[in-house]
């Protein structure tokens, strides 16, 4: 039986986990490494970090990825503030298997290219957030703070082009709702390029991350799930059994 690739991504702030609604209202969750070592007991097999404060502050908390790596039984995806072929060296070095790169992309146009040449495509995550305004899907960077102009399917292609290894896919809009992914759209991403695509925003039951599934994703992102009991409940830091989302898909 071939499990799903179920993801959890968490959001850092100042060294702390926390957790969005639309990329705003931002509620405090608990320590990284403690969710880290609950993320061993329950067998997860990989997790993204994205620090969404580190582009701003032009600084890696390396102090912490050199903890979460340790404390990882699973490999670790790390994201935020990475806009230089060194930053990646020294995430590496501290255990990383997967960088994430966002802002940089859009600033540096061969940046993508160079890392993918440098480490591999199979290391190279480029991450891509948009909202829709007046029906057309919108780029935004710098943890949705900056709009670009880039039309967002031949910035995919792109991004391909540049011998990047996966796309993780966040729709604004639907992160942190629990209403579900922007599936028609997500889609047609995946049928316009040949890598991997983690859709990540929305998801808020079984019934979500089947559907997502079928429209063809490699992974699915999940952030609320993961650390709250239910929508509008407390923190509980858990994790879904990838074999009753099997069960799901089957029926």
């Amino acid at each position: 039986m071939i499990l799903p690739r179920i993801i959890p991504v968490l959001l850092i702030k100042n060294g702390s986990l926390i957790k969005t609604i639309n990329f705003d209202k931002f509620n405090y969750i608990g320590d990284p490494c403690n969710t880290a070592r609950i993320f061993n007991e329950l067998e997860v097999d990989e997790m993204i970090l994205l620090d969404v404060d580190a582009t701003n502050q032009k600084k890696i908390n390396l102090n912490l990825i050199s903890e979460l790596a340790s404390e990882c039984f699973m490999p670790l995806t790390y994201g935020g503030g990475i806009c230089r072929i060194e930053d990646a060296e020294s995430l590496f070095r501290l255990g990383v298997e997967k960088i994430v790169v966002n802002t940089h992309s859009y600033i540096d146009k061969n940046f993508m290219k160079s890392l993918s040449n440098e480490f591999g495509s199979q290391a190279i995550v480029a991450s891509i957030d948009y909202k829709c305004i007046n029906s057309q899907k919108i780029i935004f960077s710098n943890s949705g703070r900056n709009k670009q102009n880039y039309e967002i399917l031949n910035w995919v292609k792109h991004l391909e082009y540049d011998g990047v290894g996966e796309i993780i896919l966040t729709s604004i809009d639907h992160e942190g709702t629990w209403n579900g992914f922007d599936y028609e759209f997500i889609e047609q991403i995946v049928r316009a390029i040949n890598i991997p695509v983690i859709a990540h925003g929305g998801a808020g039951n079984l019934e979500h991350i089947k559907k997502i599934l079928k429209c063809g994703v490699s992974a699915v992102g999940l952030g609320s799930m993961v650390v709250y009991q239910k929508k509008n409940m407390g923190v509980l830091v858990n994790f879904i059994d990838t074999r009753k989302i099997v069960e799901v898909l089957n029926k």
